[in-house]
């Protein structure tokens, strides 16, 4: 230490000031129109002067310009406060350039308030350059001397940009003396190879310096009066054990007043993050100083408000760069300012609301390159008549985050009713000088768990099991468990106080987006609601307590399995309804990936479903199913997944249970699960039920038609079901209703094919399969434990064409079995009735039919037409007249449109309004 105070007494003889120096005197009045002086650095720090004396003197202003001793017998101009002042704070973005330096001065010319305090951090990045400066001399590296010529061209360049005659000549002067006397300084820091926090604390400093000096200039420039301030000769603070500083408001306020009394203008402009110790040394805000230093000088003020000035339109409900349709917040109170700016949240440092918060001065949040937006106003909360009208959505304000934590547990028996173990596992965290960032704790007091930086758990666990060693080996404690990769999630909302249904609403969109929570933290004051969840599923939970509380939409990844006719259509209803699903649902359907058989077509961000043929085409890739499942869900913007399936394949249908397995929902007209093996339909089944995910099938049985919804309904309201007898298939719906009088089987069947009601082999609607497969699935709906081959076949295919090698062969032959149809109809006309293919599940003898039946002409399933489908639930509340469900049972748009049902229900089981 010596040397470098010899050092730099050496280097910087040239500028220190002699003490027994008589400077010139002036009047007052003289003085207020002169540029503050700029005191001397090495002077201000106490450095030791080439005549060998220390500056000392309390009574007389040095500088490093001219020598000027200010006649503090003049009449002292008292400094008015209250909200005729206005406070405003300039980031180093707002003022990184010429161009963004006049527009600021702007900005504070066209403020009406009536006096304007206006804090100002260093350029963008000076600060940085400094730091660097002070590196580069200790690890003594000459390249520091360029490091600080880029410093100076820096500001120079600026300074020429901006300023003319004899400010630019002044500030240049100054700036040229700065640089000189830094190069001093830096060069014993070179020598010596060490910087103490004070020598760095005013190196860095000089950045707000110069700042200030040239926005002065530029508002003087404009015919203005203007004064700039260093507040290194007012803000006074006391440095803490915590690597912060608490400011002495008393004494802080004293010299404001003095230096105001000596400079009186109605706007000044003031450095930011810069301060000094009651020794009169520089030292630094620390960690966001320059807003600590605008709400400093607002309560010195008492001013009416405090504007940041950011790069942001304001505070957002929600990290932006996680959640896309995060919102701008109109306002926050200071505890919930507070609290999300401690969770992570790009608000301000908690430091900086509380000095503002003394005097209820609002601050005000906006965006220097958007003056249009109002910004956020941070402020003590309104009460509002209406307040008794909130709902639950509108009590949380935002969301935060934090990354990079691990959990640290300690459990055991022997920690339960003991005093002092909480001090002793704190006191061991404070040791090694870890950050707790979450406590949790049981009533049960069994166990411990806290949130640390990940890099400081391993200090953490060795100091805890040192600590605790014997209680260890005793068995008193079972363990110090460590869980690493996790993430905190904050909710905040100071309405939450006292509002039952928030934490409920919380956890059931957690839970419904499969985020398991590891840990939870609630103070008393009820303003944040805390969680511990996994890393990887930190954004997803995000984003799904955000879309519950109303912030965003509802929003869910869609993969569409099989764009044939059913899937095409169902994208095609999707692209139709969106907009519509959005602005007044908010629901937000992204369809993330779309696959058939051979190609598949992914989207980091939602498919265009106006060209997603075409875009298959261009950029559409070998189908991989495990690989387009794996792009749909792993998305972790979107919480929500669902797959839907429109194949008839029973291979797709084997993956169900993996699928929700894993949190993905499934959506599907395919009837191959559910009435495929029992023992896997039943697996299926209870995992759906046990579970938050959602397996939903409506399409297997109507198309469009409520029937699984109908007779879930009867049979949670405790109905009973006696049976269910129904025309389960359009297809033959429409045959039967078409065969009558005179007309051929045959011919009925060809005029179907042709109409495109039946499959490519009309065999396949004639074997009656597709029956088959929807009395198993009712059947099983109803409770029954039936297996397809429990229901006989009753095939409509004479035996004979059953082996016909293709679809038209069996067309070519079809007539020759004719006479058999035509028959059974005379028969049925004979006897006043008609036919009609049905599928009949009986509850009470627990069996399934599939059969040709006669019914008489009034009976409802002789009234049908085209090829809609008729089911008759009889129960014990509907014996006597069965509930009937009908409508069209067939064709892509209704089919289409029961899967699209589906996917509004699972959006209204995940938080959309209903």
């Amino acid at each position: 230490m010596a040397s470098l105070s010899a050092a730099i007494s050496h280097s910087s003889s040239h500028v220190a000031l002699a003490h027994n120096t008589k400077p010139k005197k002036i009047h007052q009045s003289q003085c207020r129109t002169l540029p503050l002086p700029h005191r001397s650095p090495i002077c201000r720090l106490g450095f030791v002067s080439q005549g060998g004396s220390k500056e000392a003197s309390n009574t007389r202003v040095f500088t490093s310009v001219k020598g000027v001793l200010l006649d503090e017998s003049a009449e002292k101009v008292q400094l008015p406060q209250g909200d005729t002042w206005s406070v405003h704070k300039f980031g180093g973005t707002c003022v990184g350039s010429a161009e963004r330096i006049k527009s600021v001065g702007n900005i504070i010319l066209n403020d009406d308030s009536e006096r304007k305090l206006v804090v100002v951090s260093a350029m963008s990045k000076v600060t940085d350059m400094m730091y660097d400066l002070i590196n580069r001399a200790q690890s003594r590296d000459e390249s520091y001397i360029s490091a600080l010529d880029a410093v100076l061209e820096k500001h120079r360049s600026t300074a020429l940009d901006l300023l003319d005659g004899d400010d630019l000549g002044s500030f240049l002067s100054q700036l040229h003396h700065d640089v000189n006397n830094l190069k001093a300084m830096l060069r014993a820091i070179y020598i010596a190879g060490h910087a103490t926090e004070s020598f760095t604390d005013f190196v860095v400093g000089h950045g707000e310096l110069w700042s200030a000096q040239m926005l002065s200039a530029v508002v003087r420039k404009n015919g203005i009066d203007c004064k700039w301030m260093d507040t290194r000769e007012v803000l006074i603070v006391n440095p803490t054990s915590a690597d912060q500083v608490d400011p002495d408001y008393l004494e802080s306020e004293k010299r404001l007043e003095n230096w105001y009394s000596k400079n009186p203008s109605q706007i000044i402009i003031a450095t930011g993050f810069i301060a000094s110790t009651p020794q009169n040394i520089p030292t630094t805000l620390k960690r966001d100083g320059s807003d600590f230093s605008a709400a400093i000088m607002g309560a010195l003020c008492r001013a009416g408000q405090v504007t940041i000035w950011t790069d942001v339109d304001g505070v957002y409900s929600a990290d932006p760069r996680k959640v896309n349709e995060a919102v701008i917040l109109k306002t926050l109170s200071y505890q919930e300012a507070w609290e999300m700016s401690y969770f992570g949240a790009n608000v301000l440092h908690p430091r900086t609301i509380i000095p503002v918060m003394r005097y209820n001065i609002p601050i005000i949040i906006r965006n220097i390159f958007n003056l249009s937006a109002p910004g956020t106003k941070i402020c003590h909360p309104i009460i509002s008549d209406k307040e008794e009208n909130q709902t639950v959505e509108s009590l949380v304000k935002g969301f935060a985050t934090i990354d990079n934590l691990a959990l640290v547990n300690v459990e055991g028996t022997g920690m339960a009713g003991v005093p002092g173990t909480a001090h002793a596992i704190f006191g061991a965290v404070k040791d090694v000088g870890a950050n707790v960032i979450m406590i949790s704790q049981a009533s049960s007091e069994h166990s411990v768990c806290f949130a640390v930086p990940e890099k400081e758990v391993k200090a953490v666990a060795e100091a805890l099991k040192s600590r605790f060693r014997q209680a260890l080996d005793a068995g008193r404690l079972s363990q110090v468990a460590i869980i690493p990769n996790c993430s905190i999630l904050a909710a905040v909302g100071q309405k939450m106080a006292s509002t039952p249904g928030v934490s409920a609403t919380l956890f059931s969109a957690l839970a419904k987006a499969n985020i398991n929570v590891r840990a939870i933290a609630q103070g008393c004051s009820e303003f944040n609601i805390t969680v511990v969840v996994k890393r990887e599923d930190c954004i997803k939970a995000l984003k799904a307590v955000h879309s519950r509380f109303y912030l965003s939409r509802t929003t869910i990844a869609v993969g569409i399995i099989g764009p044939g006719l059913i899937g095409s259509t169902l994208l095609e209803q999707l692209k139709d309804q969106a907009a519509v699903l959005k602005e007044e649902f908010n629901i937000d359907l992204r369809v993330m990936g779309i696959t058939g058989s051979r190609t598949m077509l992914l989207s980091e961000s939602g498919i265009d479903l106006s060209s997603w043929k075409e875009l298959q085409k261009e950029k559409g890739e070998a189908a991989d199913l495990q690989k387009f499942v794996q792009h749909v869900h792993g998305n972790h913007f979107i919480p929500n997944t669902v797959l839907v399936d429109c194949t008839a394949d029973s291979a797709i249908a084997s993956n169900y249970y993996d699928w929700l397995r894993k949190g993905i929902h499934v959506i599907t007209p395919n009837k191959k699960a559910n009435s495929g093996p029992l023992d896997q339909y039943l697996k299926l089944r209870a995992l759906q039920r046990q579970s938050y995910t959602h397996y939903f099938y409506e399409a297997t049985v109507g198309a469009g038609l409520p029937i699984i919804s109908t007779l879930r309904g009867l049979l949670e309201t405790g109905d009973k079901i006696l049976q269910i007898e129904g025309i389960f298939s359009g297809t033959l719906s429409y045959i039967f209703n078409n065969f009558m009088g005179k007309v051929a089987f045959s011919e009925v069947v060809t005029k179907a094919k042709q109409a495109g009601f039946t499959e490519p082999d009309p065999r396949d609607d004639l074997s009656g399969a597709d029956v088959r497969r929807k009395v198993i699935i009712l059947a099983r709906e109803s409770g029954l434990k039936l297996e397809l081959s429990d229901i006989p076949e009753k095939s409509l295919v004479p035996e004979p064409l059953r082996a016909s090698a293709s679809a038209e062969e069996f067309m070519q032959k079809l007539p020759q079995f004719d006479q058999e149809m035509s028959k059974k109809l005379q028969d049925a006309e004979d006897a006043g009735e008609v036919l009609r293919y049905v599928g009949v599940v009986d509850v009470v003898k627990q069996t399934g039919v599939v059969e040709l039946r006669r019914y008489k002409k009034d009976h409802p399933f002789a009234q049908l037409s085209g090829s809609d489908n008729i089911i008759a639930f009889t129960t014990t509340r509907y014996q006597k007249q069965p509930l009937i469900v009908r409508g069209p049972g067939a064709g892509a748009q209704v089919t289409a449109g029961g899967i699209f049902s589906d996917l509004l229900r699972l959006a209204s089981y995940l938080g959309a309004p209903s």
